[in-house]
């Protein structure tokens, strides 16, 4: 699954000689490009039949996620990356294609959470009645299904096997290229609590990951927020937390390991660290104002200590700055072992230290 900029496949589902799909997916993909860029989505096509997918041959139930064949692996990885669907299908005796189904059928976790739109073509009901049958199927794999649809009637939209101009079939393909974002952006956090490499976070709903690059913008509106009050409280303003331009935020979240603690999209708190020889260097420790004083800061101090203590590298001690005229923040690492460090620090701040459990010289 893609961190930030959302990636749309369009997926051709007839595997017939002749079908009109690949057709039906160019003018999609043609018709939507424009608004694609504007949105910063990245559409991208895939050809069931090209996937080469016999019909389901994994010993394993897809829920397991337990793949044997390099096929399934293969189509695990496209749709995994994917953070919505656009399914280009025709109606097959009132159902859809034997292709999509067996799609799939073939996978679990990588569909949850993720909308799906439907351009469908047919005859006498534009393919409606396929995507009817489908929405039955996604809906069981945790798929959303859209309301928007683009239904195309073959006897009116396709001459000499070629599909007419229709600017109102582009401004519905539009349309529904706009409502499955916003679905995918809404549906995100869903979608990433699941994901490897979070895990549970200490107020109902958060989860705590590490943040990337692609947070930058987050991380960027939590700490001006956050250190705003300390500005304050030591009468300062030449803080680098409030100056960091959103490239800076970007550098030095490739070089820092921070924790962030999310809740419904949103970022509640982080904390990041360096190492430096034998010691750790911590910082950056900030919770959003608003749900300051339910544990958030101490959890997060201790998440960072853990995975120190845990850490392979020879580590002795851990080090911190604060304003010194934060008295919170100051009471809080004080509960938390930490004692005045006669260390240089920048002017107007205190520096503190604490032995890493375990490893005490």
């Amino acid at each position: 699954m893609s961190t930030n900029r959302p990636r749309v496949l369009v997926l051709i589902c007839s595997n017939r000689p002749g079908a009109l799909g690949p057709a039906i997916g160019q003018w999609l993909i043609d018709a939507c490009t424009a608004r694609a860029a504007q949105l910063g989505v990245e559409l991208v096509p895939v050809t069931l039949g090209a996937l080469d997918l016999p019909f389901l041959d994994e010993e394993e139930h897809p829920s397991s996620g337990v793949y044997q064949h390099e096929h399934t692996r293969r189509w695990s990885a496209i749709a995994d990356a994917a953070d919505g669907f656009i399914a280009v299908t025709p109606e097959y005796n009132y159902g859809m294609p034997a292709t999509l189904k067996n799609a799939l059928d073939y996978l679990s976790a990588e569909w949850a959470w993720k909308p799906i739109g439907f351009v469908s073509y047919g005859h006498t009901s534009a393919g409606t009645r396929s995507v009817q049958h489908t929405k039955q199927v996604v809906t069981t794999l945790r798929m959303v299904p859209l309301g928007a649809t683009v239904a195309i009637r073959i006897g009116e939209s396709v001459r000499d096997g070629r599909l007419q101009p229709d600017p109102a079939r582009d401004a519905a393909g539009v349309a529904l290229l706009d409502e499955l974002v916003r679905l995918a952006y809404a549906l995100r956090p869903m979608r990433e609590r699941t994901r490897a490499g979070t895990q549970p976070g200490p107020l109902p709903g958060t989860y705590a990951r590490r943040l990337t690059p692609d947070d930058a913008p987050q991380v960027t509106v939590l700490q001006r927020c956050c250190w705003v009050d300390e500005a304050v409280l030591n009468d300062r303003l030449d803080i680098p937390a409030l100056h960091e331009s959103l490239t800076d935020v970007q550098d030095w979240l490739a070089d820092w390991h921070t924790t962030g603690i999310w809740r419904d999209g949103r970022l509640l708190g982080m904390v990041r660290t360096r190492t430096d020889g034998t010691d750790l260097h911590l910082g950056r420790l900030a919770v959003a104002p608003d749900v300051r004083g339910q544990g958030l800061g101490r959890w997060l101090l201790r998440a960072a200590e853990a995975a120190a203590a845990a850490a392979e590298q020879d580590l002795h001690r851990i080090l911190l700055f604060t304003g010194a005229k934060s008295l919170r923040n100051i009471d809080l690492y004080r509960s938390e072992g930490y004692q005045p460090m006669p260390l240089p620090c920048p002017e107007g701040t205190v520096s503190l230290g604490k032995e890493i459990s375990g490893r005490q010289r």
